[in-house]
């Protein structure tokens, strides 16, 4: 099951003893070894660029994945975790956990977001709400998890949630491991209020979200993919979590709109079969590489080959701009507030991206232990 805002905040008296303080807070990251990531994610499946994104982490030599942990947002949590678990056991990676997490967002509701639409105009898409359709007949609550197409799966999730597996994690490496957050940052924002030390004892952040300019995106360009959901799903989790003492933020936000899962790059990654391959190719789906790109950027950052420096939060009024991403230069930027400079993607080697992606996508595949 996973974690309902309703008892969030009584999940601090079940961490193990002494979580937050494995180590002295000043400890220094190890200069050797590959990149410690989490990656926090609303795994929608099969197939598509959430699940995708997991692919350039899993097979990078510079990147050890210590947990994938998972947030409603495109899909409902019970299905998004469905999916990764199922998809990790075609190819055989059980040995990863999976943390369940938040299933509704901290303060935004399926009938807030109704009367936003009534008020100010459709939302392109609404994720586990509607889609791109309509939200008239989306229920208030989780359904019960439908079969799946790929089959269902046998690798269970943790019993920990994801805000708890957070927490334990970077406490247990302080100052090394990487937060990649592809997905509404709900079980972020839990785990900052559960314990204020956590974004400070990560070693850094990298987000897909924060879009700029998506209002004259959505009319010169494709609607469809000029919406900040992640933002607009829980735009207060995306304030916490920007506003918290984090040492470093990476914002992938416009800049991987140009880069899509075209049919013919699929062709060039399916010239090799296998299980993973074949996956990809029964579940495509013709989208830009979102979450694939922002995993791939922890992975790799030397793709990043232009960024600006700005402060960066959400609004939060209730107007046509709420769950927007809005920046200030540091003359201007209200940091009484608690905004945080963030170092915003402009530029990618996108020809290098696709070429490492490729090549991790046809990656041969030794099965790992199944995790009990």
């Amino acid at each position: 099951m996973g974690l309902c805002l309703m008892g969030a905040f009584g999940l601090w008296a079940g961490l193990p003893a002494g979580s937050h303080a494995a180590t002295p807070s000043g400890a220094a990251p190890s200069p050797t070894g590959p990149e410690l990531v989490i990656e926090d994610n609303d795994f929608l499946g099969p197939g598509g660029s959430d699940q995708q994104s997991i692919i350039p982490l899993l097979f990078s030599p510079h990147v050890r994945v210590l947990g994938f942990t998972v947030v409603s947002g495109d899909g409902w949590e019970n299905a998004e975790s469905a999916h990764l678990r199922r998809f990790l056991e075609i190819i055989g990676r059980t040995d990863v956990p999976v943390a369940d997490g938040a299933v509704y967002p901290l303060v935004n509701t399926v009938a807030a977001l109704r009367e936003h639409e009534h008020q100010f105009g459709t939302i392109p898409w609404k994720g586990a709400w509607g889609r791109l359709g309509a939200i008239d007949s989306t229920p208030d609550q989780q359904p019960p998890l439908p079969p799946l197409k790929e089959g269902m799966p046998h690798m269970r999730a943790l019993t920990q949630s994801a805000a708890q597996f957070l927490i334990e994690q970077v406490h247990a490496h302080p100052h090394q491991v990487t937060i990649v957050a592809a997905g509404p940052l709900t079980n972020l924002a839990l785990a900052i209020r559960l314990d204020p030390t956590f974004a400070e004892t990560a070693k850094k952040l990298i987000f897909m979200g924060g879009m700029l300019d998506t209002s004259m995106m959505s009319v010169t360009g494709n609607a469809d993919f000029a919406s900040d959901f992640n933002m607009i799903f829980d735009p207060e989790a995306a304030h916490i979590t920007l506003t918290a003492p984090w040492s470093s933020i990476t914002v992938v936000g416009s800049v991987s709109n140009d880069l899509m899962m075209s049919r013919d790059y699929l062709n060039r990654i399916t010239r090799k079969a296998t299980p993973m391959t074949r996956y990809l190719a029964q579940y495509y789906e013709p989208l830009p590489m979102w979450d694939e790109l922002t995993s791939a950027i922890a992975a790799e950052p030397s793709l990043v080959t232009s960024s600006v420096d700005a402060f960066m939060d959400i609004d939060l009024t209730h107007g046509p701009n709420y769950g927007h991403a809005y920046v200030w230069p540091e003359q201007l930027a209200p940091k009484k507030q608690g905004v945080r400079l963030v170092h915003i993607v402009r530029g990618v080697d996108a020809t290098r991206f696709r070429d490492i992606f490729a090549q991790e996508a046809q990656s041969d595949i030794t099965p790992a232990p199944a995790r009990p």
